[in-house]
């Protein structure tokens, strides 16, 4: 009888635990949702397997970043321009235009002294002597001619006789016509030059907007020259 209990016993284990994995059948209409967890098999290699398939994904693709503002800004900056040469004058009103742009420390300014011509000199060339001067001043008396010097050793032509002095070529050239017709002889026009002061400006790191309204006052002075440097 012991033993005929025993087997029983045996047996209703042997099929408990068959049923419990799975053995005796598929998963049945009744059974809920955390049975079937419970019933599934070899789950824990389930979660190795996609734990591995993520170690193997390949990374993410960096994401391309936009240059800052600041940087992108500082690319589209005019990196020099010079403006110049200007006269004294000149240079205190173009001061007084430059500061209302209020470009401060960007702003620089070079003084020089270059030999310019400053005005354009009808005039008969030197004489060897102040006797072959006088006689041709008496020639110019003579065709009616008045208005003349002849020029010492202060002016550095010696024996040369003026007959006039312009700022503009174009007024000494209409005076050089006029004494042609009178008879003058040997008479040209020659540039006068002298030592003047003059300012450049060197402007940088400005944006196009700013480098318009350089350009709107640089217009306003004809003798101011705009280029790009370094």
């Amino acid at each position: 009888m012991l033993k005929f209990i025993f087997w029983t016993l045996l047996a209703i284990n042997a099929v408990l635990l068959a049923y419990s994995q799975g053995l005796l059948g598929a998963y049945k209409a009744g059974e809920r949702e955390p049975q079937r967890i419970r019933n599934q098999v070899n789950t824990d290699k389930l979660q190795l397997v996609a734990a591995a398939t993520a170690m193997m994904a390949p990374p993410p693709a960096p994401v391309e970043t936009a240059p800052p503002p600041v940087e992108e800004a500082k690319q589209n900056l005019i990196a020099c321009t010079e403006m110049g040469s200007l006269d004294a004058a000149d240079a205190r009103r173009f001061d007084s235009q430059l500061a209302l742009l209020d470009l401060g420390p960007k702003v620089t300014r070079t003084e020089s002294t270059v030999q310019e011509v400053t005005g354009h000199m009808v005039l008969i060339p030197p004489h060897a002597s102040k006797e072959e001067a006088d006689a041709k001043a008496a020639e110019l008396k003579g065709l009616g001619v008045s208005n003349f010097f002849i020029m010492n050793e202060a002016t550095g032509a010696k024996w040369a006789i003026s007959l006039g002095f312009f700022k503009s070529e174009a007024a000494a050239k209409t005076l050089l016509a006029a004494l042609v017709k009178q008879g003058v002889t040997g008479a040209k026009v020659t540039g006068r030059t002298s030592q003047v002061g003059k300012t450049l400006y060197k402007i940088r790191d400005i944006d196009a907007a700013t480098r318009g309204k350089l350009e709107v006052i640089a217009d306003r002075f004809p003798d101011l020259n705009t280029r790009a440097c370094k």
